[in-house]
């Protein structure tokens, strides 16, 4: 989402822009460049009719290092840009340095462009840049095509696990009878669990574990500590574990012929945390089960390219759910439903409701949930104001009056 605002960023300059640098994440601790996961020369040339692009900075600009601007204050260093700022902010505080100097770096970006009015033509570049430009290294996608056909063909597929994708996905479109998986995307790693600062019942130390990582990573400024477990999951503020997400896959109607893919970093917990869902889906796999240790050799220990993995089979499966809204669930639910895919989301504030509810009957249970999601399962939601053009692209993506 920050690369796309970036393009759109150097368009409103009518500035070339420079592959950005990603920051190294303190939880993921993944040092992967935009290089590493995504197809540089594709995102160019996608975009060349848009702006300019190039991979490193020309040599009269080869001083403008992270290293030189960590040193001391300098002009070319743009840190003050608000939150959603507006074209006209840019203009009128960025512009200037770029005439001056010939060049500006801006740190932080995060969310640093508005999604409201804007051109329509840096709209629809944003668009451009998220659902056409940007696309995961040959690799990632070859590996994530053999996933996908696992997946569908299931019948032999685990003896023949080998380096050969392209052969075994080409040999996958002349089969019949192709089979249907769900995506669940499990967010339930530990850096989740303790920012949600919700009760998984661990017991009194699994909660001082939890706030002691929440005063290591965020020094325990962590605004949900302020309410209690009651409250967070009666307002959809808790993420659901492992065990309450296959209860409303169970209660929706999927059962245990259902194929799942675990789209998942580390579960907070362990196996031990996913054994009820497994024993609900018994035909769950994820990237380990699926593909061999040499398959995974060239993703092993990189937070991100695992991701884009879960991310590209997320993509093409025939149905995606996440246990907890996040950024991977907001990039999903945008690229879906400009794809037409379907799309569950889980209604967090009554799940965390009726979870609280120790003596609900099954069937009550599952009449709640169905009534309670009849609505949330893919269908056009158009974009209101503030609201991400990335999580919802319709009509601005979509649309062509």
């Amino acid at each position: 989402m920050g690369i796309c605002d970036a393009v759109a960023v150097a368009k409103i300059l009518n500035a070339t822009l420079v592959i950005p640098y990603l920051e190294l994440n303190p939880v993921w601790r993944d040092s992967s460049s935009f290089m590493d996961i995504f197809d540089v020369d594709h995102f160019i040339d996608v975009l060349k009719d848009d702006i300019s692009i190039v991979k490193e900075l020309p040599k009269e600009f080869s001083w403008s290092t992270r290293e030189y601007y960590g040193l001391a204050i300098r002009e070319t260093r743009i840190k003050a840009a608000p939150v959603h700022a507006s074209a006209h902010w840019y203009l009128e505080n960025v512009l200037p340095v770029l005439q001056s100097y010939g060049i500006a770096a801006i740190s932080p970006f995060s969310h640093r462009l508005s999604f409201d009015n804007l051109p329509m033509d840096i709209q629809h570049l944003r668009c451009k840049v998220n659902f056409q430009a940007l696309t995961f290294v040959p690799h990632i996608r070859a590996l994530g095509d053999a996933l996908i056909s696992r997946l569908r063909y299931p019948e032999g597929s685990a003896g023949e696990m080998g380096s050969n994708y392209l052969q075994e996905v080409t040999g996958a479109g002349a089969r019949k009878n192709a089979g249907k998986f769900v995506v669940l995307h499990l967010r339930f790693d530990k850096d989740m669990a303790a920012h949600s600062a919700c009760d998984f019942g661990g017991g009194k130390a699994e909660k001082l574990a939890l706030a002691k990582y929440r005063q290591v990573i965020w020094q325990g400024r962590v605004l949900n500590s302020q309410f209690t477990d009651e409250e967070l999951r009666s307002q959809g503020r808790c993420p659901m574990t492992p065990e309450e997400v296959g209860l409303l896959l169970a209660a929706m109607g999927f059962d245990n012929s259902t194929r799942l893919y675990l789209a998942s970093h580390k579960v907070y917990g362990g196996e031990a945390r996913i054994s009820t869902l497994r024993e609900l889906f018994p035909l769950m796999e994820d990237k380990k089960s699926l593909a061999s240790s040499e398959e995974r050799s060239q993703i092993k220990g990189k937070a991100s390219l695992l991701a884009a993995l879960d991310y590209y089979v997320g993509l093409h499966s025939d149905i995606f759910i996440s246990a907890s809204p996040g950024n991977m669930h907001n990039a999903l639910v945008g690229h879906r439903t400009y794809l037409n895919l379907k799309t569950i989301r889980p209604n967090m504030a009554l799940m965390g409701q009726l979870f609280l509810n120790k003596t609900i009957e099954w069937s009550e249970f599952q009449d709640a949930v169905v009534e309670g999601h009849q609505n949330r399962q893919g269908e056009l939601r158009l974009r209101k104001p503030k609201q991400s053009i990335y999580t919802y692209p319709a009509p601005d993506c979509m649309c062509q009056a």
